[in-house]
């Protein structure tokens, strides 16, 4: 009886034990910063427990987080304020998508060391090359780092930075294998593109150029247009596979209220981006008269159509007489943005000759707002080749799994994506869009779903697969999908 009554002491010695320590530890924590961040860590240890006990939660939370979540600036005048801070100082800038994703890979992980049986990573067709890609970066930082190129700390944040997004991609691929949970994730995603586009409308009459939620006076349009496009694609997918006349026109309804704030972005990289999305779209749809007719529709009325900042945006990249730069396109010479941009692209070329095979290591050369060029001049000749086999794969998988998943349910879903991806490489030749939070943690978590958008047909009853002889991606069994 005794020993029964030590066991139970014991068996509670160890909770209490923890509570006096998390108590003393945020007491401490008060004392020390304040209630701004002692309130940060509190809500982040918060989101870390709920991830781990439920997964998919955190992917929700991911998914909302993406357009609608803050910087917090603490520190300064007003203490905590919302969006990017006005004036660089010594301030405490949080982004909260990151904080976010940091919360769920460390509960995904603890989640997997306590139930082994989950596995750490589900065997993909993807997880080579993003092992390459990932392992590239870090060589050649290593070396710009040994080089004097690259600062230890900087380089290690900026690969890291570079990387993270393949963690949405393992937990959703880890995690969605039923219809049920593809339904509910994508309602989020949607739900997050409903609410930002209706933000982004509301921005217009400030006369401004629209941007994401909450950034501020500093906010980013390139960003919030190539995360609009990527959308958009997915949208008019939808809508061009749906086969009642009342949500096919919901499609197109919605796909609208995307349009609108992608036009007022005034995003010239995105807007270019969305033109092949559109042929994409249009070669592989058998409903691509609809897409033509609108398409012509656009080219036949030009300026009447489009907005009066459109017209003005368009005119003055390539017509206008002032702030010329100087390159040219027939007789149209490129404004002075523009050719700024190609020259940092020469620059970058002629620099990368001199490091061809491994570059400068991230962080190690000048800025650089194009992706493959800064893959090339970062990371040389190993990395970009590493990177363009990573986009082939996942243009691969989705094309098996479209040629799969043909006259089915989800053929808008795949149709969407690979447009979407071919909008996403364009739009890459003019932004970092693969390192973007804001467009890369969409982009991942849709990538997961392709690739196992396969699993989750298999398991439905229903399902009416047209050409099961279509290459589509191998994934392990779900008890054994260790890479």
């Amino acid at each position: 009886m005794t020993g029964r009554s030590t066991s139970s002491i014991a068996s509670l010695a160890l909770p209490i034990v923890a509570v006096l320590a998390m108590s003393m530890g945020g007491a401490f924590l008060v004392l020390r910063t304040g209630p701004g961040v002692s309130l940060a860590v509190t809500l982040f240890f918060a989101l870390l427990l709920a991830c781990f006990l439920n997964t998919e939660l955190g992917l929700h939370i991911i998914l909302l987080s993406m357009l609608l979540s803050p910087e917090i600036v603490v520190g300064g005048i007003g203490g905590i304020s919302i969006g990017k801070p006005d004036v660089k100082g010594d301030l405490l800038v949080l982004r909260i998508e990151d904080l976010i994703l940091t919360a769920v890979t460390l509960a995904w992980i603890a989640r997997v060391a306590i139930f082994k049986e989950l596995g750490l990573v589900r065997k993909t067709p993807l997880n080579i090359p993003i092992l390459l890609y990932a392992a590239s970066l870090i060589h050649a930082t290593l070396l710009g780092v040994f080089l004097g190129n690259v600062r230890p700390i900087r380089g290690f944040f900026f690969c890291l930075k570079y990387i993270e997004y393949f963690v949405v991609f393992f937990i959703t691929v880890n995690y969605v294998h039923e219809e049920r949970q593809l339904r509910r994730l994508l309602a989020t995603a949607f739900v997050t593109c409903a609410i930002s586009s209706i933000m982004g409308i509301v921005q217009i009459p400030s006369g401004e150029r629209v941007a994401a939620p909450f950034e501020g006076k500093l906010g980013e349009p390139n960003t919030f247009g190539g995360y609009l496009v990527l959308m958009l694609a997915l949208v008019l997918g939808l809508a061009l596979s749906a086969k009642p006349f009342p949500l096919q026109a919901g499609w197109y309804a919605f796909a609208g209220l995307i349009a609108i704030p992608l036009l007022y972005t005034l995003s010239r990289t995105s807007w270019l981006a969305a033109i092949p999305m559109i042929l994409t779209l249009a070669l592989l749809s058998p409903r691509r008269l609809i897409l033509i007719t609108g398409l012509g529709v656009a080219l036949i009325l030009g300026s009447a159509l489009f907005p009066r900042q459109v017209v003005e945006r368009f005119n003055y990249t390539f017509y206008s007489k002032a702030d010329r730069g100087d390159y040219a396109i027939g007789g149209a010479r490129f404004d002075t943005s523009t050719s700024a941009r190609l020259d940092s692209w020469k620059q970058g070329f002629v620099d990368w000759t001199k490091r061809p095979f491994l570059g400068y290591g991230v962080t190690g050369f000048a800025f650089m707002d194009a992706q493959f060029t800064r893959i090339l001049v970062e990371s040389g000749l190993v990395g970009l080749a590493a990177f363009l086999w990573l986009l082939r794969r996942v243009l691969q998988v989705a094309r098996g799994t479209y040629r799969r998943l043909l006259g089915t349910r989800y053929e808008g879903l795949v149709l969407g994506y690979l447009a979407g991806l071919v909008a996403m490489i364009i739009h890459g030749f003019g932004a970092n869009t693969f390192i973007i939070v804001r467009i890369m943690e969409p982009f991942w978590f849709l990538t997961g779903l392709i690739v196992t958008l396969p699993v989750v047909v298999a398991h439905e009853p229903d399902k009416a697969v047209q050409t099961p002889s279509a290459p589509i991606p191998q994934l392990a069994p779900l008890g054994a999908h260790r890479a």
